[in-house]
């Protein structure tokens, strides 16, 4: 089983229900989930934040934290998480779970951080946390690993 399948089960068994918010992964997770079947049962939606000015209109980040830190913070990830789960609410619900990515895959970094620094926020109703990671590789590798690590930390969060 997949961690993806992994996920989507767990959430199942609880009831809960999923938004994603993706920067650097620009819907790579939402890929891996959506192609479990049976992720309809739990997957609300998710929105690729690309641009920074989306994290703060769409999904709620704090605009001082993105002047002050930039986009590529472990608060901006925890920020991500925690408004996925609204801006994916349905029927006035929000998600039970929000999963966010941000980070720089290269080939260059905007503003200095190294390549391969990744953010993943993962909010449920109990806590929000946060888990940094420096993946190696080219680019591809990079958002590949982040889309792992990002199911990953779901898992872990959600098994404690």
């Amino acid at each position: 089983m997949t961690s993806a399948a992994a996920l989507v089960t767990l959430l199942t068994d609880r009831g809960w229900t999923l938004g994603l918010a993706e920067s650097l992964t620009g819907g790579a997770v939402s890929s891996a989930v959506v192609a479990v079947p049976g992720a309809s049962a739990v997957l609300c939606g998710a929105v690729v934040a690309y641009a920074t000015p989306v994290k703060h209109t769409l999904l709620g980040v704090d605009a001082e934290l993105l002047d002050e830190h930039g986009p590529v913070h472990p608060r901006v990830a925890e920020q991500m998480a925690e408004g996925v789960r609204a801006a994916v609410a349905v029927d006035g619900r929000p998600a039970d779970v929000g999963i966010a990515t941000t980070g720089i895959a290269g080939p260059a970094s905007p503003d200095g951080q190294p390549v391969g620094t990744v953010h993943v926020g993962v909010a449920t109703p109990v806590g929000v946390r946060s888990v940094s990671f420096r993946f190696g590789g080219d680019r591809e590798e990079i958002r590949r690993q982040s889309v792992d690590a990002a199911i990953s930390a779901a898992l872990r969060m959600l098994q404690e």
